[in-house]
């Protein structure tokens, strides 16, 4: 079984190359490309240097990048069965890269050589320390439910204006449409360019930018409104002892339980108006009414919001195996009788550890 070698091409030009990888590349007979479509390539081609591309399997399957990076990776295991060969790909190998994270899991000899990542020229380029916290994420596998509004976000592969509306759309769901952001091309290169824009406009190019990123700031902690941990950062202040709301602290889990049963009843009637921004209200009113609770069982030393979450976010795990797991559970009382069998087995595992 022969190496796969696998080398990053690095952000750009053949400068920001690190002096191994360069010699490394040169020193082979030839180098297999993910995609030739790369600055470096053009140099190290009037260089001497031999490449073999896959770019051909793009033109081949279209869109569908799953199947292409899966056929790479096919063939790269397939050509290793005869030398042992050396694998190039734009950036680092280990940043964002499909391809080498599949190799990785399929094939058990691959050496990781090195390279040098985007990320640092783009920090410096938009002049922001990474230690105050950050998401590289990939426009590809873009959801609005991961995304942090408190930190630095940088979305990769932003290439076309079709993609960049995707993400522009997924982005809008957690930020102000006009929020400033920066459009970065070929950051650290002598190719470098850096627009700074409203969110609204990032779709509106032509053309397709291969090494295009999108930087977005953080948000202010009040305008990160669709954020639980907002909520949860207010409800501390107000629960706070000594600096927060008199009335609230004077209040017990017990007192409370009528504000509870009133607004969840108000909650209830705006479900059955179908009065949409009440209850979309109401149900507001409600989560602060359970947060006020946990604050208070936090305090009493009894359990915290986090141990809350915990335990739902287990039970709905442990009891949806026909949703997670792949069991057979077609019609309503299919898992109607898988439920019962698995509250049962929970009462019976809570019964022995009494």
């Amino acid at each position: 079984m022969n190496r796969i070698n696998v080398v990053g091409l690095g952000p750009g030009d053949k400068d920001q190359m690190p002096i191994k990888i360069e010699k490394k590349i040169k020193e082979a007979k030839v180098v297999y490309l993910r995609t030739e479509d790369h600055p470096a390539v053009t140099e190290l081609k009037a260089e001497g240097v031999v490449f073999k591309a896959f770019d051909y399997l793009y033109e081949e399957m279209g869109k569908d990048f799953e199947k292409v990076y899966a056929a790479i990776v096919d063939e790269l295991i397939s050509l290793a069965e005869e030398q042992e060969i050396l694998y190039a790909v734009p950036g680092h190998p280990m940043v964002a890269e499909k391809t080498v994270k599949d190799l990785l899991d399929k094939y058990p000899e691959v050496n990781i050589v090195g390279g040098k990542s985007f990320i640092d020229d783009l920090f410096q380029s938009v002049q922001v320390d990474p230690v105050e916290g950050f998401q590289l994420l990939d426009s590809f596998d873009l959801n609005q439910d991961t995304l942090h509004t408190g930190q630095h976000v940088i979305v990769m592969q932003v290439f076309n204006a079709l993609m960049a509306g995707d993400v522009k759309l997924t982005l809008m769901e957690k930020y102000p449409d006009d929020h400033s952001v920066a459009v970065i091309d070929a950051a650290g290169s002598s190719q470098e360019n850096i627009s700074w824009m409203p969110l609204y406009e990032i779709d509106r190019f032509e053309g397709v930018y291969n090494l295009r990123s999108l930087y977005i700031p953080p948000l202010e902690l009040d305008e990160q409104v669709t954020s639980l941990s907002t909520l949860q950062y207010y409800i501390d202040r107000v629960t706070d002892d000594e600096q927060g709301d008199v009335w609230i602290n004077e209040q017990s889990a017990q007192s409370l339980i009528k504000y509870l049963k009133e607004e969840t009843q108000e909650l209830v009637e705006a479900i059955e108006k179908g009065d949409s921004e009440n209850w979309m209200e109401e149900l507001g009113d409600v989560l602060v009414q359970l947060l006020y609770q946990s604050s208070i069982a936090e305090k009493e030393g009894q359990f915290t919001f986090e141990d809350v979450l915990e335990t739902v976010n287990r039970k709905i795990r442990r009891r949806h195996p026909h949703v997670f797991d792949g069991v057979e559970a077609a019609t309503a009382e299919e898992v109607d009788a898988l439920w019962q069998k698995i509250k049962a087995e929970e009462k019976r595992k809570n019964d022995e550890t009494r």
